[in-house]
């Protein structure tokens, strides 16, 4: 090595990287706004595209620079010791240190290939906490709300800092958000608290809306707000207020794609969105502002710190029927499942192993509208073999071995997937209250309604390949068959020309590779004879090639449709029944 304190020179190399990544993930993110006055769609669907592959170019790029410093010692256990010490040294009073420390991390793992974890040249957890108990006044302007709160939400409405709402619109969402903040504040029983108001200053945006969040902060007790904002072709307006927690929740959900703000300081964002949301995991609160490989950290170490405490609780087999292309396996009192891929496919699949990554790969990049969960990819992950039950140790040897090493006492991931765990839509409707079970059959038709808008075409729409969230919302999650709705030829079943036709076992017609005959549906959805009635009844359209046809001729024309992440309810100018 012919570098002068090559450990300084690889800790600034390294940082510099990051810095520049962070800029570009800034600026792509600070387009948002201007996109959504411009009502440019298509381009900001393109910036979520752009924005989600910045992290994996800067990690090449930076590895590829690594090497070319480092040449013969680029792999020296000793250097990258020193090169840890130098980068904690440069990043120790940055703001986004916790994002720094993993984008080291995803360089060392790169270059060493590490199997688990290697303390000596990765961060294993941040020295200072990644997310504060308070955040500080910098990431929110405060408001006091006087006995009649019209003033402060007039202010908080129009004095956005990134886009205004017109005069008249603001004036019409007045009156019924004042109202409603009111009733909440009265049924609280605040009369003689001190009561504010803290908005987040940036505001945040994705698909075709824009989000002010904040919160009302009355004694010790704190209620989320959300303020979402639309831009229809007559200007800005306010479409809904969201003021409890499962709503806004919701909003932030791992089945829809990421928020783009413009904040130089993330940890002091996710720390006040856990003071608004705190059930919700912080490794899903990076990831829904567009931190996806820190979220994938914070999972991890979340896994392990649960591996480690002395419970009863081993990984086993996850209930439900088998899956054909994964094996699937959770812990009990853990809501993620872990899924591998299998070795062989049963038939009719005909999918491969580097099909099935390609489609995962494409799920990720994919704009989600809330009914596609969030698939973490993790690369060479080991656990001590005791966590794992006998039934499921065999199951891993003799289906998944190309995926799986088991050793005599560990057991290592080459690859996975970590999703949340929801309950299989097929268990649901056996186990729920009928009204639940009637409940959730409707908005699986509604999935099916939403992926289709956002171009998506599911494949096997067995129940089984769809889940229920634990606020009642349906998901899909078996992506192996998952293509673009634009790729699909629907049509419908041409009559037979004779008896003997229609009598026999094989179609008396050609079947292409993509085509799609939508009147079939109703046959394999395996729904019961009450509900598929019931989902007749609301979705009768979806069995017709003409709905799908439509929503093919919108997508090609670049008409997108705005999905929203709220229940109907919640909006200022509610939809008749």
């Amino acid at each position: 090595m012919t570098v002068d304190k090559p450990e300084l020179t690889c800790a600034t190399l390294i940082y510099r990287n990051f810095a520049d990544y962070q800029n570009r993930f800034l600026h792509i993110s600070r387009r948002a706004a201007k996109r959504f006055m411009g009502r440019e769609w298509t381009k900001l669907q393109a910036d979520n595209t752009e924005r989600l592959h910045l992290y994996t170019t800067a990690v090449d790029q930076t590895v590829d620079e690594i090497r070319n410093l480092l040449k013969n010692d680029t792999t020296d256990m000793t250097v990258w010791t020193a090169v840890k010490k130098a980068f904690a040294v440069i990043i120790d009073t940055t703001k986004d240190r916790a994002i720094a420390e993993t984008f080291f991390n995803s360089t060392t793992r790169r270059i060493f290939g590490t199997i688990g974890v290697n303390p000596r040249i990765e961060f294993i957890h941040e020295e200072h906490p990644s997310v504060l108990s308070q955040p500080s006044g910098s990431i929110y302007k405060s408001h006091a709300v006087p006995e009649n709160p019209e003033s402060v939400i007039r202010q908080i409405l129009m004095d956005g800092e990134e886009i205004q709402l017109s005069t008249d619109a603001g004036e019409k969402a007045l009156p019924r958000i004042v109202s409603r903040i009111s009733a909440h504040l009265k049924a609280m029983g605040d009369d003689n608290r001190t009561v504010r108001i803290d908005m987040i200053r940036p505001t945040f945006y994705r698909g075709q809306g824009a989000y002010r969040i904040g919160r009302i902060v009355a004694g010790d007790r704190i209620t989320p707000l959300a303020v979402a904002l639309l831009h229809p072709v007559h200007g800005v307006a306010v479409d809904a207020l969201l003021m409890d927690s499962d709503a806004v929740s919701i909003l932030f959900s791992y089945t829809r794609s990421a928020f783009h703000v413009d904040t130089k300081d993330p940890c002091e964002l996710v720390a006040f969105l856990q003071s608004i949301i705190p059930g919700k995991p912080q490794a899903e609160i990076y990831s829904s502002i567009g931190y996806f490989k820190h979220g994938k950290t914070i999972l991890y170490r979340d896994l392990c710190r649960r591996t480690a405490e002395c419970t009863d609780e081993r990984f086993r087999i996850s209930p439900g029927k088998k899956g054909m292309v994964m094996v699937v396996f959770d812990m009990a009192g853990y809501e993620m499942v872990v899924k591998l891929i299998r070795d062989r496919f049963e038939n009719p699949k005909k999918v491969t192993r580097t099909k099935v990554m390609q489609q995962y790969d494409f799920v990720f990049h994919h704009y989600r509208v809330g009914r596609l969960i969030e698939a973490n990819g993790f690369e060479r992950l080991t656990f001590e073999r005791c966590w794992f039950s006998e039934d499921l140790i065999q199951l891993l040897s003799t289906e998944a071995k190309e995926t799986v090493r088991v050793e005599k006492d560990r057991v290592v991931l080459e690859h996975a997937y970590l999703e949340r765990k929801v309950r299989p839509l097929d268990i649901y409707l056996e186990e729920e209250s009928p009204e639940n079970m009637d409940d959730a059959v409707v908005d699986f038709g509604n999935a099916i309604k939403d992926l289709a808008y956002a171009n998506i075409f599911p494949g096997d729409m067995l129940l089984k390949n769809f889940g229920v969230t634990r606020h009642g919302r349906v998901v899909f999650y078996d992506y192996d068959e998952i293509v673009p709705l634009t790729a699909c030829r629907f049509r419908k079943i041409p009559q037979p020309r004779s008896f003997m036709e229609e009598m026999a076992d094989e179609p008396w017609y050609t079947i292409g590779e993509n085509d799609v005959f939508p009147e079939q549906f109703s046959r394999f959805l395996g729904l019961s004879p009450r509900h598929k009635d019931l989902f007749l009844r609301r979705h009768a359209d979806l069995l017709q090639p003409e709905f799908w046809i439509d929503i093919q001729k919108q997508i090609r024309a670049g008409h997108i449709r705005h999905v929203r992440p709220y229940r109907s309810r919640y909006r200022l100018d509610r939809p008749s029944p």
